[in-house]
């Protein structure tokens, strides 16, 4: 007898937190970055689904989840209030592509590694260790991630599907 497994689905610049059994999923990730934040021993997650590297430049009000350094805030922040220790938290990433070929070294138009630069410099400020990435290339991904198991499985276009 199969257990359905609830999936709870993280829209474009938008932030969810699961807690097991559930899965959480996201899709469309080409430029942007799914990062994915949990404690395996309460088996607690979240993600959020990066667009765009800071918000610095957003004017208020504005989407927290949309932006490298204020969706990861929120989303430590409500993993937090569900009783997730900082220290306890690991973090996997997935996504920032380079979409598009440009023959400009035009920085604006590096999103996918800039995408992945900030969420990695957040981290970092925040002390959360990244077990596991699978970031850059030219292809979107979607990715899924128990917090049971605590593998993040990656589904890239064109080159099947792999866990981390």
């Amino acid at each position: 007898m199969n257990e359905v497994i609830e999936i709870v689905k993280v829209g474009i610049a938008d932030l969810n937190i699961i807690k097991a059994p559930q899965v959480i999923r996201t899709s469309g990730l080409g430029s942007c970055v799914g990062v994915v934040i949990y404690d395996s021993n309460q088996k607690l997650a979240g993600m959020v689904h990066v667009m765009l590297p800071d918000s610095s430049f957003a004017k208020e009000p504005f989407n927290k989840a949309k932006y490298a350094d204020s969706g990861i805030d929120e989303l430590v922040f409500l993993l937090e209030n569900n009783g997730v220790s900082r220290h306890k938290m690991k973090a996997k990433i997935a996504g920032g592509s380079q979409m598009f070929q440009f023959a400009s070294t035009n920085d604006t138009m590096r999103i996918g590694p800039r995408n992945v630069e900030a969420v990695k410099k957040k981290l970092d400020q925040l002390r959360i260790r990244i077990l596991a990435e699978d970031v850059g290339g030219q292809s979107g991904r979607t990715i899924e991630f128990n917090p049971l198991t605590g593998l993040l499985k990656v589904r890239t276009v064109n080159l099947g599907e792999k866990e981390i």
